[in-house]
Parts: structure tokens; C-alpha cells; sequence
């Protein structure tokens, strides 16, 4: 609980200037998760990202950011494609714990921490996958799928598409906006929107591209 006791002032004045209200406990339940994320990182490199106040700033709040852009209806499904240590997946799984996350990854160990996370942290509205995304075969499609820093806008439109519901929208987090992936984008896939994030005490530009196919 290293993370959680020496940064716990920090995390909850990030996630409240972010504008984003977790349930009860969701603050604490966040915490322990960075530090199982700290702890196994140690061992299997999870993450470059090893300083605790970075792991919340480029972590935790860059993962909640996504969280307002979020359909909000009762029984949200989102899909985490190459979800890594759990990001945006598992943020997104404590801020909605009304919403069904699946974790994909085709890494084992980061498929292992995922599914060890879900239980130790507990995240119960939280399911790992190990595999590629290619491979996976959900018993339902899904209202979102998100990706962070996974791949350029064209091969991960082309990942997700088959696992979108009908109206469902993909969303990618990236760092400067990608105006060359964009473009390349096929026109059966439409951008409905760029948005900058602004994450508290995270330099540098980040930006959601929200897109549906046509």
C-alpha cells in the first residue's frame, strides 16, 4: 500500500479536478490497484512508469480522463483492447461500476496481472482476457471499445469493429492529436470527434479521437 499511503492526497485532488465522482471507496479501491500495479511491475515490467506520484498522473488520472466521454446508460460494455497493466480499463471499471469491462491482452504475464487485479483489488465488474483481440470471441458485442497508446487509428478501428454493438463507438487515447492516422482512416470509418483532455500534473498534449463505423 506504498502508492496508496504516501500519494493519497494527490490521487483524490486529481481525480476531483478531473471532474469525475467516484462511489464511496472507489478512491481507495484506485489506490490499491497502483500499488499491485507498483508491486508486480518490480517483477514483470508492466509498465516504464515506475515513480509513484507518474503512476498516478500518467495512470490513473490519464485513464479516468476517458470517463466523462463515456455513453452513460445502465449496463455499459467496454472492451480494453492491448489493456497492458490495466489501463484505461480497470480506472474505468472503479469510476463505473455500473458499466461490464473486458480486459484483452495477448501478453500472458499482463493477461495474469489482469485477472489477479480483478480478484486481489477486487474489481468485480472486471473480466481479463489473454489473447488477441483477433482471437476473441465475446458472447455479446460492445457498446464502447477503448484503446490507450495500442496501435495507429486504422488497424485498431479495424481490431475493434468486429466487437462494436450496433451505434457503438471506438475510442482511442493518444498523445499529440494524430492528424496522419486520420487521414488514413478508410471511409467506412468516421471521426465524430477530437477532443484534448487536460489531466492534472500530466505535461504534454493528450487527446481522445472518437470514432464509429459508417
Amino acid at each position: 500500500m506504498t502508492v496508496a499511503m504516501s500519494n493519497a492526497f494527490t490521487l483524490d485532488e486529481g481525480v476531483s479536478r478531473l471532474g469525475v465522482a467516484l462511489s464511496d471507496g472507489g478512491i481507495e479501491t484506485l489506490a490499491r490497484y497502483l500499488a499491485l500495479l507498483a508491486k508486480w511491475n518490480r517483477t514483470y515490467n508492466l509498465t516504464a512508469i515506475r515513480e509513484p506520484e507518474k503512476m498516478i498522473t500518467h495512470h490513473a488520472l490519464d485513464s479516468l480522463a476517458v470517463v466523462p466521454h463515456l455513453p452513460v446508460r445502465a449496463g455499459l460494455r467496454v472492451l480494453d483492447v492491448g489493456s497492458g497493466g490495466g489501463l484505461p480499463g480497470i480506472p474505468i471499471a472503479i469510476a463505473r461500476p455500473d458499466a461490464k469491462v473486458v480486459l484483452v491482452d495477448a501478453n500472458a504475464k499482463k493477461a495474469t496481472f489482469l485477472a489477479q487485479a480483478a480478484i486481489e483489488v477486487p474489481v468485480g465488474n472486471v473480466e481479463a482476457v489473454g489473447g488477441r483481440v483477433e482471437d476473441y470471441r465475446p458472447f455479446a458485442p460492445f457498446d464502447v471499445v477503448v484503446s490507450r497508446a495500442f496501435a495507429d487509428l486504422a488497424t485498431f478501428a479495424k481490431l475493434a469493429r468486429p466487437h462494436l454493438a450496433e451505434g457503438g463507438v471506438m475510442l482511442a487515447m493518444k498523445g499529440a492529436l494524430p492528424s496522419d492516422e486520420i487521414a488514413a482512416l478508410p471511409a467506412d470509418v468516421e471521426v465524430v470527434s477530437t477532443t484534448r483532455l487536460e489531466v492534472p500534473r500530466l505535461e504534454g498534449e493528450r487527446h481522445l479521437v472518437v470514432m464509429r463505423c459508417r
